[in-house]
């Protein structure tokens, strides 16, 4: 048990530290780590990221805790949300010693400069890589196949009718947007 105590938190510190962007550009390296490890499922991740993209918080901070429960009870929810979390907080109080001459010099500034289209990158990749995992269940995308039985058009309804409601109502909350798509699943996937 402490050795796979050890491995989540491992894991997910070197997540957490070589990780720019957000929440969204760690999904490839929880997608490696995680389901190329055997922690994980690719469709349990799927669902993690449903889960924590729709729960309060930070959603690396929340993908820890809830990849770290299932593996591991609540000591393994422990242990890989203070993985994730340590790398920031060691970044951040190196920063705050030296204060901003550190974030001013030349080659920091340079440094963001190039992450920044890697960071575009990744994300765009993981909104390609979530689209087409919902709409078509039964895509490899590493070996580029899918088997067209697979097509889940329910998805695309709700896809659909999200996309309209943030397109024409620009004031709605998104979390109404959640609402109508999570009562548009129940219905969908529920009764259907």
């Amino acid at each position: 048990m402490f050795s796979l105590l050890l491995k989540l938190f491992f894991t997910f510190f070197k997540i957490g530290l070589f990780t720019f962007g957000g929440g969204y550009a760690m999904i490839p390296l929880f997608r490696q780590e995680l389901v190329g490890g055997g922690y994980l499922t690719e469709a349990l991740l799927l669902d993690f990221i449903g889960i924590s993209e729709s729960t309060p918080g930070p959603f690396a901070v929340n993908m820890a805790t809830f990849i770290g429960m299932e593996t591991a009870g609540l000591l393994g929810a422990l242990a890989a949300t203070l993985g994730v979390v340590l790398p920031s907080f060691i970044i951040i109080l190196i920063i705050a010693k030296f204060g901003a001459k550190f974030l001013d010099s030349r080659p920091v500034k340079q440094a963001f400069l190039g992450l920044k289209p890697v960071v575009i990158g990744l994300v765009f990749s993981v909104a390609i890589m979530l689209i087409f995992k919902q709409v078509f269940p039964s895509i490899d995308l590493k070996n580029f196949t899918f088997n067209i039985t697979g097509f889940d058009y329910k998805a695309i309804i709700i896809m659909v009718i999200a996309f309209i409601g943030l397109k024409f109502f620009k004031k709605l909350s998104p979390i109404f947007i959640i609402l109508i798509s999570a009562t548009l699943g129940l219905i969908l996937y529920g009764i259907m």
